[in-house]
């Protein structure tokens, strides 16, 4: 595996920034699991974002982030429907569903992105004791295809849900590229349009540890603490959480590497554009495309810059872009892909 390629935006490193609020905050002692000024700093920026009426849990992980969320917000017998993509149901090894007791119901799309219509084939069963009873929905900020949900399509599955007497929690592992390619601040797709339970992620855009789980509905958020230490997830030093959460927020570090990423993934869109073996499969609206290739050139690629093939029988990959790739990564990998086809 070469040192720099397309396969994630988990694999780049840690932004220098994020770093020194790290160092900074690793002086004297500091009281432990939260009750420190970084964290509660931390909060009170989140509270600039999303309003004061809402609950903060820090966590140490993406999955440890949707469970959380999804048991603050359902009982054992309850069903989470949210896409065939998502990564709660294809890459958490099943966490949810341990942690809750409850079944997941994934939904095909063709873009990743639930719709009114999609979610209404499984609204049925309610109240009939044989039948696990439909009570979250789940939806991905970016979506695992790389798409984004504008805001009336959340009001519109939100609207859905509370219609029918269940709650809409957002993965929003990517949420800074979703808003950066909406041109919208985060409580305009959230909150407004009726999210109640947000994971917050960081990690993927220079952050070296730790999610938020942000409860914008606040009746959920009762028996949270509980259920985030049962799951391993409160950190005893909580202020390296905090301290990056501080420096991520407060001189917009979350904007500037959002948008740098999203800017990467265009110029690579433009330029694979230009090649006509290659097929983009999905509109490229954050950090991600995915394309399908030649196979006979797929494994020399991966072998200087290494990338996912997402779907092995269409030979369709997914390639990442991070708040640290380079036009010259771009070109680099541009430049080899020419010359494989070339021969």
């Amino acid at each position: 595996m070469g040192q720099r390629g397309f396969a994630s935006d988990n694999n780049s490193g840690i932004h220098p920034q994020i770093l020194r609020a790290i160092e900074l905050s690793n002086i004297d002692h500091a009281i432990g699991y939260g009750d420190d000024q970084w964290t509660n700093q931390a909060i009170d920026l989140f509270k600039k974002e999303f309003g004061s009426d809402i609950k903060v849990f820090f966590m140490l992980t993406g999955t440890g982030a949707n469970i959380l969320s999804i048991q603050s917000a359902v009982y054992s017998f309850h069903s989470i429907l949210c896409a065939s993509t998502a990564h709660i149901h294809v890459d958490e090894c099943g966490a949810p569903e341990k942690f809750t007791g409850s079944k997941l119901i994934p939904i095909p799309t063709k873009n990743g992105k639930l719709t009114p219509e999609l979610i209404q084939t499984q609204l049925h069963g309610f109240g009939f004791e044989h039948h696990s009873q439909p009570g979250l929905i789940s939806i991905t900020q970016v979506t695992e295809l790389g798409t984004v949900y504008t805001p009336s399509e959340i009001k519109a599955i939100a609207d859905l849900a509370h219609q029918h007497g269940m709650y809409l929690h957002m993965d929003g592992a990517r949420i800074a590229n979703a808003a950066i390619s909406l041109g919208l601040p985060f409580k305009a797709f959230t909150k407004d349009v009726g999210v109640d339970i947000l994971s917050f992620g960081g990690t993927k855009n220079g952050m070296m540890v730790g999610e938020a789980v942000i409860f914008l509905n606040l009746k959920l958020a009762q028996n949270s603490k509980y259920f985030r230490k049962q799951a391993a997830q409160l950190y005893s030093k909580m202020r390296f959480v905090g301290a990056q959460f501080v420096a991520y927020l407060q001189d917009d570090l979350w904007r500037i590497n959002a948008t740098h990423a999203n800017k990467m993934a265009k110029l690579l869109e433009k330029e694979l554009k230009e090649i006509t073996q290659i097929e983009i499969t999905q509109p490229v609206e954050a950090n991600g495309i995915f394309a399908i290739i030649p196979s006979a050139i797929l494994e020399k690629l991966q072998e200087q810059y290494f990338f996912y093939t997402w779907d092995d029988a269409k030979n369709e990959v997914r390639w990442m872009t991070s708040f640290d790739t380079t036009e010259d990564d771009i070109n680099g990998f541009i430049s080899l892909m020419k010359r494989l086809l070339a021969n």
